[in-house]
């Protein structure tokens, strides 16, 4: 059963997105416009805004989680892109990328405010801790 679901996050500068990707063991698929998904939409829950059951699969980039069947589409949209996914449990993403996709989200977070800090001369420490994750920036 079909569940395509946005994941609540715009994605404005991709390095960050292939940084956190390849962070968390999961492969960026530059070009490859299509994403794994159930294949089939059932109709039991709306759709994300702005798409439509025609643009269900199709993508800019991919990231295909080695450990799940489905993948996730990196759609342009306007300036920046959006991340699209088929939560359906047999798919197998949400056991990897976290409820509501928290643990891509955080990673994408982590690998953006790093960069952005090297580009403005700060030295960055990442310190992993019980519960996420510290970053601590220097001059």
């Amino acid at each position: 059963m079909s569940h395509i679901s946005r994941i609540e996050l715009e994605i404005m500068d991709l390095q960050s997105l292939k940084d956190a990707c390849k962070k968390l063991g999961f492969h960026f698929m530059e070009g490859q416009t299509r994403y794994q998904w159930y294949g089939k939409w059932v109709g039991n829950q709306p759709l994300p805004d702005g798409i439509s059951e025609e643009d269900l699969g199709k993508c800019t980039h991919a990231i295909h989680v080695p450990a799940a069947v489905f993948e996730i589409g990196v759609v342009r949209k306007g300036n920046g892109y959006i991340l699209l996914w088929d939560s359906w449990i047999g798919g197998g993403l949400q056991k990897h990328i976290g409820e509501d996709a928290g643990i891509l989200k955080q990673a994408y977070a982590v690998e953006s405010v790093k960069r952005e800090s090297r580009k403005k001369g700060y030295r960055i420490t990442e310190k992993r801790m019980k519960k996420g994750i510290r970053l601590s920036l220097s001059l």
